[in-house]
Order: C-alpha cells, then sequence, then structure tokens
C-alpha cells in the first residue's frame, strides 16, 4: 500500500487512536508518541496515550492528548497477557479506531488486543531490538506485525526486513521530525545559553563540546573523553565537555566515566549534567555536538536537532546518523553539514572536534545554513506527522474497504 497518495489526514476527524508507550520520559518513541497525539488534536481526531506516565504527560494533556493510566512497562508475560484483556476493554469502551505501539512489551498486549476486535495495528520500529535467542528473536517480532509497520529510518527498514522477511511489503518508512519552530535560532534568547552554562558550570571562556545521551556505555561517552585527553594534548585548552544525560541508575558506569576522566587528566575539563529540560538552548550553548555512538542508532534524534540550530556535528558512521548528516564521500566537502567518523575511534573523533571547533566565522555560518536547510527538506515535524497521518487514514479506509 502507497500510505503517502492517502487521503487528508482531516479524514480523521472525529476517529480515536490510541498510543500504548512504556513511560512518557524522555526519548524518541516518547517524544514522538506526544507529537502524533498533538497532530491527531489538530486534525480533530481524539488522541489517548495509554502509559505509565513520565515528564511529557503534562506536555501531552496541554497539547489536547489524553493519559490513560496503564502498567505497559511489564515485561513479564503473564501480566503482559492480563494488559492485552484489559486493552480490549479500553478499546471497547472508549470506541478506539486505531492502535498504535511504540514498545515492544505492550506491542503483545496491543497485538492481542486488536485481533480479535478487527481494530487496525500500527507498530513503529524505534531501535534496532538485538536478539539471538528463539525466543528474545520471537519476543522482538511483534514489533513487525503491525498492519504497517513504521521504520523510523532507511537503515532501520532494512533490518526489518532482514530480520522479519514476512512484513516487507507492510514497512513504511518515516524518518523521526524535528520541530523546526522549537529548535530555531530566532527562538531562544541569549539569557536562555548563558542560565544553561552557568547551571552547568562551564567558564565563559570555554567552548563546549557537547553529548547528549543518556549514560550508558553504547553511547560513547568513554570514546569522548579519550578524545578530550588528545584534544588537550593538543593544545585546545578552552574546551568544556558536557555529558548531559540520565544515568537511568547505572552507577557503576558513571564512577568509570570518572575514573577514567581522572586517569587520562582531565577531570576537569569533563561535566556531567544530568537530564537537561532545554535542549534548543544547550545545542545553541555548544561550539560542537558529538554523537560517539559504538553501536548502531536506529535514527539519532540529536543530530537533527543540533543542524536545525546550525551547530556543526560530529557522528558515528554506524547505523541510522549517516543518513541525517551530509558528509564526504556521499557529498563535497564544501557540502557537509557534518562529520562522520568511524565507531569507537578516538583520534578520528579528536580530529573531527578540532576541525569543527577552528572553523572560521564564515564557513561555519555557511555550514549552519546549509545544515538548516537540509533538516527542513528531510527532517521536518509536520513531514512526520502527516506521513503518519496518512498511514492511519489508509488503513482506515481499507479496513472500512474490507467490511463493505
Amino acid at each position: 500500500m502507497h500510505y503517502a497518495d492517502a487521503r487528508s489526514p482531516a479524514e480523521l476527524r472525529g476517529r480515536t487512536i490510541l498510543q500504548i508507550v512504556p513511560e512518557l520520559d524522555a526519548g524518541g518513541a516518547e517524544r514522538t508518541a506526544v507529537d502524533i497525539a498533538a497532530g491527531l488534536v489538530q486534525a480533530g481526531a481524539r488522541a489517548l496515550v495509554a502509559t505509565e506516565g513520565g515528564r511529557l504527560v503534562a506536555e501531552l494533556q496541554a497539547k489536547g492528548g489524553s493519559w490513560i493510566p496503564f502498567p505497559a512497562k511489564t515485561k513479564n508475560p503473564l501480566a503482559i497477557l492480563f494488559n492485552a484483556r484489559k486493552l480490549k476493554r479500553i478499546i471497547r469502551e472508549e470506541e478506539v479506531d486505531l492502535v498504535h505501539a511504540r514498545s515492544r512489551a505492550p506491542a503483545w498486549s496491543a497485538y492481542l488486543a486488536t485481533g480479535g476486535l478487527g481494530v487496525p495495528f500500527v507498530t513503529t520500529y524505534h531501535g534496532s531490538y538485538q536478539g539471538r535467542s528463539s525466543v528474545k528473536i520471537l519476543y522482538n517480532s511483534v514489533m513487525a506485525r503491525g498492519d504497517a509497520v513504521i521504520a523510523n529510518s532507511h537503515y532501520t527498514a532494512r533490518l526489518i526486513a532482514e530480520k522479519h522477511p514476512f512484513a516487507r511489503d507492510r514497512i513504511a518508512v518515516i524518518h523521526r521530525g524535528t520541530d523546526l519552530k522549537l529548535y530555531s535560532t530566532a527562538q531562544v534568547e541569549h539569557g536562555r545559553i548563558e542560565r544553561l552554562r552557568a547551571a552547568w558550570g562551564v567558564a565563559p571562556h570555554q567552548r563546549v563540546i557537547l553529548c547528549a545521551a543518556r549514560l550508558t556505555p553504547w553511547k560513547g561517552q568513554k570514546v569522548l573523553i579519550e578524545a578530550a585527553r588528545l584534544l588537550h594534548e593538543a593544545g585546545e585548552n578552552d574546551i568544556a565537555i558536557v555529558l548531559a544525560g540520565d544515568d537511568q541508575g547505572r552507577s557503576g558506569y558513571v564512577r568509570e566515566l570518572d575514573a577514567m576522566a581522572e586517569k587520562l587528566g582531565v577531570k576537569d575539563l569533563v561535566y556531567r549534567v544530568g537530564h537537561c529540560t532545554d535542549m534548543p538552548a544547550a545545542f545553541m550553548a555548544a561550539a560542537v555536538v558529538a554523537v560517539p555512538s559504538t553501536e548502531p542508532e536506529a535514527f539519532g534524534r540529536t543530530a537533527t536537532e543540533a543542524q536545525a540550530l546550525g551547530t556543526p556535528v560530529v557522528v558515528t558512521d554506524l547505523g541510522a546518523v549517516p543518513e541525517t548528516v551530509l558528509a564526504p564521500p556521499d557529498v563535497a566537502a564544501a557540502a557537509r553539514t557534518g562529520w562522520r567518523i568511524p565507531p569507537n575511534d578516538p583520534e578520528a573523533l579528536a580530529e573531527a572536534l578540532s576541525a569543527a571547533l577552528n572553523l572560521g566565522a564564515t564557513a561555519r555560518d555557511a555550514m549552519g545554513l546549509r545544515a538548516r536547510q537540509h533538516v527542513e527538506r528531510h527532517f521536518s515535524l509536520e513531514s512526520m506527522v502527516g506521513a503518519t497521518l496518512r498511514l492511519y487514514v489508509a488503513l482506515l479506509e481499507r479496513q472500512r474497504a474490507n467490511r463493505a
């Protein structure tokens, strides 16, 4: 089915769409759930989100969506079955027209609940969902069992097709969208940037290298700290490595990061600042944004958000992130919007960061303009919401045709 050819999202007026996600906290799946809910409300639909809760619930409600408290985070098989019965009851009582699952455990409940009701079921592959055992492969497969399977990148689409060939004709690539109104230099007043830098504790003369990611090994914070040592030894002494992200209980990893920074002599250059609630200001406070992941990202919104604000980015040439950053050999050096480097390569990371830090004003401004235009063309929030809502319309029209 060619979802892009479906009629306008206005066809959703009066419909009820239920999304289900473990929690509404920080993260791509959670952020997308809120963005889609807002789009549904603007299209005249009811937007329900079943979730345990989180810091984004207030925003969901402010944008017209409705929160249904639901134990969607559980991975217990018996609880998943119980949740399926509970979800079936919610679908009936709320007269839900379509269910969209954004994580594996709640997707199983949604798959079981919608199966007997004839309600269209959509999934979004937000991650790569690794697994080698037959049990784990079966568990992961629910994300490919939707009537439509949204892949958030071409990289993710290839993964789905390889792992679950039965889903190939139901895959729709819809890139994660960036809110270009929010991520706009015109919307970030200078005071926000200064307050954020002060909260981080960085000195006025320090140039910030920002890594905005939860503190977990595969996000590459150790590679960045090693690169910081190389930059320091090369004479880049006015830098601040800002690690902005929750540790999510990984206290052991946090201690490893601190010990590594001290051992390499860059303890005074590394700032762990926890979760950041003002990412537009954070990206504008940065001289360069690093995405040094050591494992493939399914999308990687940090790179698109930073580019939307014209901040140089250095990313690992791995997974889906390269789809979002123009760099040689795909384009000429003069057309780049950032740098791509091999994974687990502190030397390459340090070299690219140094190049970004030492851009002249004219070159930096030109790259920032190219990056903004690149995001506007390919990764806007409006494009993502529109494509998703058209997909909903296509499935509902197909359901109506089948019933007829």
